[in-house]
């Protein structure tokens, strides 16, 4: 009794329907959304770009879908960040799944209701958490997701996930029923396309981001990573100022690396000796 009020209970909570229509699609709003990019994540050209195309193209043609982008790039040059980015530009709800150590194909698609405590994959119950049928999606770290196993191969799982000519009718072993991914924006990253599984890799659109140049971590420093650590640490705006000259000081004499972790790590050990 249990599982068939489970599976019912699943059936009537997934959204079958998206949550706006095309007429609202176009309500979008070019400049807001580069905008929306802009004052989260400075620089990255390419990838604002590229994003923007895909809102123009939802504009003239009413369609949404989903398309995949793989953001490339060293650990804390902001990839996961800028999927919240692109869901706030585009007013959807934001799920991010992390596919470091998924190592079976079931995670993905689901068990099948014969199984004891089975319950569908990771992608619909990404869906059922947002209440939404176009969502944006991140598969966080998919050159990480494990390959061939004794339990399936988890990156085949994907091929029907990711491929625009599959996704429309997906299907869960554990609801057996169609479901139209084809609305869902899919976006992925990863650290080096050495580790992304051939069949998965063409079927996704690389963007590299290589990294943040030293002016561009000083006006990062500036606009976000310094008051962020002032609240953790429970200073005021005006009690640490930091020049624009002592960042890039500490960006290029005391880290070493594309990203911003190590930066904002140095920042914080400034913050605790205040």
């Amino acid at each position: 009794f249990s599982a068939t009020f489970d599976y019912l209970e699943w059936i009537a909570d997934v959204p079958w329907a998206p949550a706006h229509n095309a007429s609202e699609a176009r309500a979008v709003s070019m400049r807001g959304a580069r905008g929306q990019l802009d004052a989260d994540h400075c620089g990255l050209p390419k990838v604002k770009r590229r994003i923007v195309e895909y809102l123009a193209v939802t504009r003239l043609t009413e369609e949404a879908r989903g398309s995949i982008l793989c953001l490339l790039g060293p650990p804390g040059v902001g990839k996961t960040s800028l999927g919240q980015s692109v869901a706030k530009s585009l007013g959807r709800k934001f799920h991010r799944i992390s596919l470091g150590g998924v190592h079976s194909e079931s995670e993905i698609r689901g068990h099948r209701r014969t199984y004891v405590g089975a319950m569908p994959g990771l992608i619909m119950q990404a869906i059922r958490k947002c209440g939404v049928a176009n969502p944006v999606i991140m598969l966080d770290e998919i050159d990480k997701l494990g390959t061939r196993s004794l339990h399936g191969d988890p990156s085949s799982a994907l091929l029907e996930v990711l491929d625009p000519e599959q996704n429309g009718a997906f299907r869960d072993h554990f609801l057996n029923l169609p479901f139209n991914l084809s609305r869902v924006i899919f976006l992925a990253t990863a650290n080096e396309a050495d580790g992304i599984a051939r069949p998965l890799y063409d079927r996704m659109e690389m963007v590299d981001l290589s990294g943040y140049t030293t002016a561009e971590k000083v006006r990062i420093a500036q606009t976000h990573l310094l008051p962020k650590q002032l609240g953790r640490h429970g200073l005021g705006p005006g009690e640490v100022v930091i020049s624009d000259d002592l960042i890039e000081l500490i960006a290029t004499a005391y880290t070493r690396e594309a990203g911003l972790r190590e930066l904002e790590r140095k920042l914080a050990a400034v913050c605790r000796a205040v």
